[in-house]
């Protein structure tokens, strides 16, 4: 037969402190417990010394800046090309009848090039006589360019390409030969040039140069009894005009 089990005789004494008796919720009862109230105020006055010099700070930056001025000019306007009633009055003989400008295929500068594209393109697309006058090709073109524009009175003037002159008056740079394109002023003035078949040259491609026949482009020839001498009919290059499609 199975023995009787006992009562025990130990009392457990009830906690009034803690609703918890049992040692199981110890953890529960350590993560209930409130936090004592000056840690809430340590944390706020710690935050609000935060804010506080934040505030300081960005107040103190604002003051050494310096404000914008409203009423000034744009950058822009600073750049801004004389419309073409102002633009010096400069002419070439001989371009009556065409489009002569002055640029360079160097892609050196890198704007100075986008600018040359740009205004091959726009005129190009009028299909008119174009002399294209490369300057890294033939630097006698810009000994040229100077001399036309210190005859105009503009000799102290800082040149930059392209260079338009159409039908024999000068026009401008890249800036103004967009600014008459984009307001139909530049159809008109290109209006009164005679039409051209639009394509490249079969004798030089399009490049308007071909080599020297005398020199074969070595820009030197040998004499026997003078020895090596320049070339008189090619430039420094050992270039000469095409024939065929030069103006």
């Amino acid at each position: 037969m199975w023995r009787q089990r006992a009562k025990s005789t130990v009392k457990i004494h009830d906690t009034p402190s803690s609703p918890f008796s049992f040692s199981t919720f110890k953890d529960i009862q350590n993560l209930c417990v409130e936090d004592h109230p000056s840690s809430h105020i340590k944390k706020s006055s710690s935050i609000f010394h935060r804010v506080r010099v934040a505030n300081t700070f960005l107040r103190s930056l604002s003051l050494s800046l310096p404000e914008p001025e409203h009423n000034a000019a744009p950058a822009h306007n600073k750049t801004t090309t004389p419309p073409l009633q102002e633009q010096p009055s400069i002419t070439i003989p001989g371009a009556d009848k065409r489009i002569v400008v002055y640029y360079t295929s160097l892609r050196v500068v890198r704007s100075t090039y986008e600018d040359c594209k740009t205004v091959q393109s726009i005129l190009r697309g009028f299909r008119v006589l174009i002399d294209e006058r490369d300057l890294s090709m033939d630097s006698s073109f810009l000994n040229e360019l100077n001399q036309i524009f210190s005859s105009g009175g503009n000799c102290c003037r800082k040149l930059t390409l392209p260079r338009v002159f159409i039908g024999g008056r000068y026009m401008g740079g890249a800036e103004e030969i967009r600014q008459l394109n984009e307001s139909g002023e530049l159809k008109k003035i290109i209006e009164g040039l005679p039409a051209v078949d639009s394509g490249v040259c079969d004798v030089c491609g399009g490049y308007r140069f071909i080599l020297c026949g005398q020199c074969s482009g070595s820009h030197k020839l040998y004499i026997v009894k003078a020895g090596f001498k320049s070339c008189t009919a090619c430039n420094e290059n050992g270039l000469i005009r095409c024939p065929s499609c030069a103006v």
